[in-house]
């Protein structure tokens, strides 16, 4: 078996650039780059988001404000629509 040298490696980059072009080849590497990230946090156990549930405040138990709620309130507190008689 022979190994894998500079001149392998420059011929494999020159096609990844033919086939997927300068524009993709960021987004490639930053996929590559996580996928490889979560793989090894995955065999050695540890997890992004066990570590950020750590660090994040319990939730408040104030009740949450949602589009349907606000619009709600904010029938209730407008002036009544009259309905036209004509």
């Amino acid at each position: 078996m022979s190994n894998i040298g500079l001149p392998e490696i420059a011929i494999v980059l020159v096609i990844v650039l033919v086939i997927f072009g300068p524009k993709r080849l960021p987004q490639l590497g930053k996929s590559l780059g996580s996928g490889m990230r979560e793989f090894k946090d995955a065999v050695t156990g540890n997890s992004k988001d066990d570590e950020e549930h750590e660090t994040l405040p319990p939730p408040s138990s104030a009740p949450a404000v949602t589009n349907a709620t606000a619009r709600a309130e904010d029938e209730k507190t407008s002036s009544p629509k009259t309905a036209d008689a004509s």
